[in-house]
């Protein structure tokens, strides 16, 4: 994991990575993800474009972090979803 101290902050824009939990209004199951862009992800699991969420949306979000190293973000949601069993 990094720091924010150990980043060099310049004129450069850093992508943002983000772990999210996704619940669904039909039937109160849960979705964990993760995205660089977590408005786009957030839409197009409400528009059914995703196979694992399409029958149960519409979805609201209940939680993200956001991190700025993808190997975090892939870490995070593994936890995540061993800890609630959602894969």
């Amino acid at each position: 994991m990094k720091f924010l101290s150990e980043f060099h902050f310049t004129r450069h824009r850093y992508t943002m990575f983000y772990t999210y939990l996704l619940e669904s209004l039909i039937n109160k199951s849960w979705y964990i993800g993760y995205t660089s862009d977590l408005r786009n992800r957030f839409i197009s699991h409400n528009k059914g474009k995703n196979i694992a969420t399409n029958g149960k949306k519409p979805w609201k979000l209940i939680y993200c972090e956001a991190y700025v190293d993808r190997v975090d973000v892939k870490k995070r949601e593994r936890f995540l979803k061993s800890r609630f069993y959602i894969i």
